[in-house]
């Protein structure tokens, strides 16, 4: 996937960014193709060889299509965990780490589901606040909204599900 500077990607588990520069450098011994992009949740910079791209899974900010989709499913959409905790963390885990939004929307709903019925673990809560905030930056970059907004959008849509929103720290 080819990215220009100025394209509004998101780097999975990491948050959205902005592609600031393309350049080349000379890191292994080779010249080799670099995107630097910004993380706007942290202002870190980070490079990501050209070659690299599809295996940290980098892709565009999602469309406004995949953010009616998401916002749909926090409000209608059904979700199961495994009772085991390793086995539920160790599938959110990967779910974080695919880049999908929508499966960063289905950890973000397992999980405030789950804190309804008995308190989260403390790596647990984690995933949680951090779920959330890769959601609210993702659909706020792509609609280009303030975070405030969207967070209110998400509280109403899965207050509608049935589900509480002790809104993460």
């Amino acid at each position: 996937m080819d990215f220009q500077i100025g394209d509004k990607v998101v780097y999975p588990n990491q948050g959205v960014g902005i592609i600031e520069q393309v350049s080349t450098r000379n890191v292994t011994g080779e010249p080799e193709m670099f995107y630097l992009l910004k993380l706007n949740s942290s202002s870190l910079r980070v490079m990501v060889p050209m070659s690299n791209v599809s295996n940290v899974g980098l892709r565009r900010v999602a469309k406004t299509r995949e953010i009616e989709t998401i916002l749909d499913y926090m409000q209608k959409g059904h979700c199961k965990a495994p009772q085991d905790w390793k086995g539920r963390f160790k599938e959110n885990s990967e779910k974080m780490r695919s880049g999908s939004v929508q499966q960063v929307a289905e950890v973000l709903k397992t999980l405030f589901m789950l804190n309804q019925a008995k308190p989260l673990s403390f790596r647990e809560k984690r995933m949680l606040d951090r779920a959330w905030q890769l959601l609210v930056d993702e659909i706020a970059m792509a609609r280009g909204a303030h975070r405030e907004a969207v967070e209110s959008q998400l509280v109403k849509a899965l207050t509608k599900s049935n589900v509480k929103v002790p809104l993460p720290s």
